[in-house]
């Protein structure tokens, strides 16, 4: 069996790995553990805090320090950051930032994540553009935690049409991105503890149908 570490950026996209993610890569004899990144330690209590978007080095540090605890080959490390908002010290992003297709974006930095933290163990991932994006793969799922909705919903749906409906091109502005789009419509909408039931209700197969970079990595970790 294939020991999986994830590192997230909070604790909605940890429980999207041990609620969605995980069961799903059992079958595959994939055991996932989701853990977020490391903001801050209080040297005196030994208290860790974490979850958010600490600077790369912390990020950095963080990981390379899970990847030491296990040096056994069955082992693979991967993460779930959001591109959106993904701090300007990350490895690539002064070059992604100059790219318009955000495939060439996540690319970019992927590729030079991976070279940063220089093991062959580590499947750097990061979410276009943000967790949201793959509620936006069936946004009428919304309406099971918000029944009053219909036209908020029906906003949503023509939003994913513009972009041809393909939830990672909905893009990373401040008031545009995925998370913003749904507040705007819905303002009651709770990512930590809604977003998760209506991903259950979405489910993984229709996320990876529309979601080919989501696809891709889930793929990836699939054939561990």
């Amino acid at each position: 069996m294939i020991r999986l570490y994830v590192t997230v950026e909070g604790p909605t996209e940890k429980r999207f790995v041990n609620r969605l993610l995980g069961p799903h890569l059992h079958n595959y004899k994939v055991y996932a553990n989701a853990r977020c990144v490391l903001t801050s330690r209080d040297n005196q209590t030994k208290i860790e805090y974490r979850g958010g978007s600490p600077s790369y080095l912390k990020t950095r540090k963080d990981i390379k320090t899970w990847i030491a605890e296990d040096n056994n080959p069955e082992c693979r490390f991967t993460t779930m950051f959001d591109l959106y908002a993904l701090r300007e010290d990350f490895p690539g992003k002064e070059e992604a930032n100059r790219q318009t297709d955000p495939y060439a974006k996540v690319r970019i930095i992927e590729e030079a994540f991976s070279e940063d933290i220089g093991d062959h163990r580590f499947i750097p991932y990061i979410q276009l553009h943000e967790f949201e994006t793959l509620i936006f793969s069936d946004p009428g799922q919304l309406a099971m935690e918000h029944f009053e909705s219909e036209s908020a919903i029906a906003n949503l749906v023509g939003m994913l049409k513009e972009v041809g409906g393909n939830p990672e091109l909905l893009n990373d502005g401040y008031e545009t991105c995925p998370s913003r789009r749904i507040l705007k419509e819905i303002p009651d909408y709770d990512k930590a503890n809604a977003g998760i039931i209506i991903a259950e209700k979405i489910g993984l197969p229709k996320m990876r149908s529309e979601c080919s970079h989501f696809n891709n990595w889930l793929t990836q970790l699939e054939n561990l």
